[in-house]
């Protein structure tokens, strides 16, 4: 079975990149210090220190494979090509929310770049599949954890 794209903006796609560079350059050898002080301290069998390093170590390590694994299966989206006609990954879609009749701003991404702080949103959440596809001046209704809302696109831009 073909594993599924990880579909990045190429400001994801960056920020993997640095994120993976950080693990394997800077915590790693800040793990294995830490590592080495807490075995020179003697019995490592109720040493706090040399276990809390060791699970610093399995969580980088963990991280490393994660990000190495989203990158081998990234397709990158050319945010200059996309088409501002249709909301689609890469661009920022202002909509209305009519229930509380206020505007909002998603950025559509890829699912591994997913931030709701940073008003990303993934192309697989609910308001992004009911977002995608749909034009400048359509409505949409989506079920969410919160119940239904309601949303008016107002524009779409690049981001």
């Amino acid at each position: 079975m073909e594993e599924k794209k990880n579909l990045l903006t190429y400001e994801g796609l960056k920020a993997l990149e640095d994120e993976l560079h950080d693990l394997k350059v800077n915590r790693r050898k800040e793990v294995a210090g830490k590592i080495k002080e807490a075995r020179e301290q003697g019995d490592l069998s109720e040493n706090a220190e040399y276990d809390a390093a060791k699970d610093e170590q399995r969580d980088i390590e963990a991280r490393i494979e994660q990000i190495e694994k989203i990158l081998k299966n990234a397709e990158v989206v050319v945010e200059e090509d996309v088409d501002l006609d249709k909301v689609s990954i890469g661009c920022t879609v202002k909509v209305l929310d009519e229930e509380f009749d206020e505007e909002l701003e998603f950025k559509i991404v890829g699912s591994s770049e997913a931030n709701s702080l940073q008003g990303k949103i993934s192309n697989e959440s609910p308001v992004g599949k009911a977002l995608i596809g749909k034009k400048t001046g359509d409505e949409i209704s989506v079920e969410t954890q919160a119940g239904e809302m309601k949303y008016q696109i107002l524009g779409i831009q690049r981001s």
